[in-house]
């Protein structure tokens, strides 16, 4: 009998918006990955997230002015000489995706990648 007070008492409260129609967890932060850009390559070159974790890329450029470009997850993030750039996402789709440098560095330019491994 209990229960179906319960359950009715909750029905009310959703039904007159006094309550929330769905309870959330504890919110975190999102996973930080740091890449360092130089001439020409990114350290680390392969990285593995999870499908649905909210991440953070930090772009550190150790020399000149770069850039990553993920295409296919429309996402591109800059940094300047020394300096670093970030962008926040959350990867919907499991897959490998290949990020190149977006900012043009000299001669090696068109053979910095990195690879994102988007696992379930």
């Amino acid at each position: 009998m209990k229960l179906i007070q319960v359950a009715c008492a909750a029905v009310a409260f959703v039904a007159t918006g006094v309550a929330p129609l769905h309870f959330a967890g504890p919110q975190s932060e999102p996973r930080r990955i740091d890449i360092t850009a130089r001439k020409y390559g990114f350290e680390p070159n392969q990285i593995t997230l999870k499908e649905g974790e909210p991440v953070t890329l930090v772009l550190k450029s150790a020399d000149v002015p770069h850039g990553l470009k993920f295409r296919e997850l429309n996402i591109d993030v800059k940094a300047g000489k020394g300096k670093t750039g970030e962008v926040e996402f959350t990867p919907e789709k499991a897959g490998d995706f290949e990020g190149h440098c977006s900012v043009f560095c000299g001669v090696g330019h068109g053979s910095m990648s990195v690879t994102l491994h988007v696992v379930e």
